[in-house]
């Protein structure tokens, strides 16, 4: 028998869309009321109150609404597109970049309340239950991770274990003492679990469940955690824009796409190009309303991740909400080497074919006399030749990258997420 966190995640089709209109209206005369850059925005493109009110009827006027990017929060830090005064703010959270103006997401106590139950929803979707010890092993701090994965656990009633980022080997002396069974990590950091306990030829842990999220995480891996962890492991989706972790969805025990809470989220598909809206089915890049939020919601806010609809039918767990094909890429991470265009998830996923490769690599673009080109460095077991990963990237991707292969350990790691493309 299905458990949901949520009377929302299963009730009907025309429920869920009825409720959508009804929260779209109200956040958009929300915004409009509550923040001038926003009023500015609409003002341009001739939409106000009067026109909410009057002509969005349906969600085929959502079209005639601007879109807005990273940039559009950027520009406006650190607080410019906050619709509430700060005295209600509670809480920050901001982009794991290190360049550049961060974007900044505020939350009140009704948006930390939204980013728990919609983390919660996960780890129950993951087959957590009321007691079971949850270790969360982001960073706790402006990154959204570590404190998302904290405030869904406690929603959901689970035995929390905080530990945070790094000391690897406590990590995993910690899960068997404590016996976890629900794991949360950047996909990155299961990488490194892996090798921790291969090298110290440590006990498996007895967990079950893990959550992994923040990076693009290809079936090869997940296969690889399976076996190697003995776990079973989801792919959660949020981002900083959205209000953190676990607030877009998961992916079910079905393994058909990620669920999105729709009841929270409106999603489109668009091309990158036109901004036109795609039908289910055709890829293109992610648009997000939140409905819900009240700090900072965003409107139709371009993503920049790559996926389609994959089904609107009812799912065997039961969930009615929509469910999106995992991420294969974003727009902005498209690389376009000898005149084929490829992803570094493409990459991930051809090299993991291979026997022997291990989870590390590097993808360094070139530039010579204004011809780009590429070298992929891997790491490898010893049996594993340059030749046998040229032969097999050849046949993926179209053409022959350079690169060497290095023994386990040789690439440079890093803290957080991990670093996969060199310009």
């Amino acid at each position: 028998m299905s458990v949901y966190f949520s009377e929302n995640e299963t009730i009907s089709l025309d429920s869920i869309r009825d409720l959508q209109l009804r929260r779209m209206k109200k956040q958009l005369l929300y915004v409009l009321h509550g923040n001038a850059v926003y009023r500015d925005l609409y003002r341009r493109a001739g939409i106000d109150a009067g026109w909410v009110e009057n002509k969005f009827r349906d969600f085929e006027a959502i079209s005639e609404l601007p879109t807005i990017k990273k940039d559009n929060l950027r520009d406006t830090y650190p607080l410019g597109l906050c619709c509430v005064d700060k005295a209600e703010i509670r809480e920050m959270h901001m982009s794991s970049g290190s360049t550049g103006t961060p974007i900044v997401m505020p939350y009140t106590q009704a948006d930390l309340a939204q980013w728990s139950e919609c983390m919660a929803r996960c780890y129950i979707m993951a087959g957590a239950r009321k007691g079971d010890v949850a270790q969360v092993t982001p960073s706790f701090g402006l990154f959204n991770g570590g404190f998302g994965m904290y405030h869904g656990a406690r929603a959901a009633e689970l035995f929390v274990v905080p530990t945070g980022a790094g000391n690897t080997e406590r990590q995993i002396r910690l899960a068997r003492d404590f016996k976890t069974k629900i794991f949360g990590a950047v996909v990155s950091y299961g990488i490194r679990i892996l090798e921790m306990l291969d090298e110290m030829k440590m006990t498996l842990p007895d967990w079950k469940i893990g959550v992994f999220g923040a990076e693009t995480f290809s079936d090869e891996l997940k296969n690889r955690f399976r076996s190697k962890l003995d776990i079973e492991a989801y792919d959660i989706y949020g981002m900083t824009e959205t209000g953190g972790v676990g607030t877009l969805g998961m992916e079910c025990p079905a393994r058909d796409g990620i669920h999105v809470w729709e009841d929270h989220y409106y999603v489109e598909i668009l091309d990158p190009l036109t901004l036109r809206v795609l039908p289910d089915g055709e890829e293109g890049e992610l648009a997000v309303t939140s409905l819900t939020r009240e700090a900072l919601p965003v409107i139709r806010f371009r993503t920049g991740d790559l996926t389609k609809i994959q089904s609107r039918e009812k799912c065997v767990c039961g969930r009615t909400h929509v469910r999106i094909a995992p991420i294969s890429g974003r727009t902005d991470d498209m690389l376009i080497i000898k005149g084929v265009n490829f992803f570094p998830k493409q990459v991930e996923q051809a090299l993991l074919e291979i026997p022997g490769v291990l989870p590390h690599f590097q993808i360094i673009v070139e530039e010579i006399d204004g011809v780009k080109d590429v070298r992929i460095n891997v790491e490898a077991e010893d049996d594993v030749t340059g030749y046998t990963v040229e032969k097999h990237l050849k046949e993926r991707l179209g053409f022959s990258p350079k690169g060497d292969v290095y023994k386990k350990g040789e690439l440079p790691r890093q803290e957080g997420k991990a670093q996969r493309v060199f310009k």
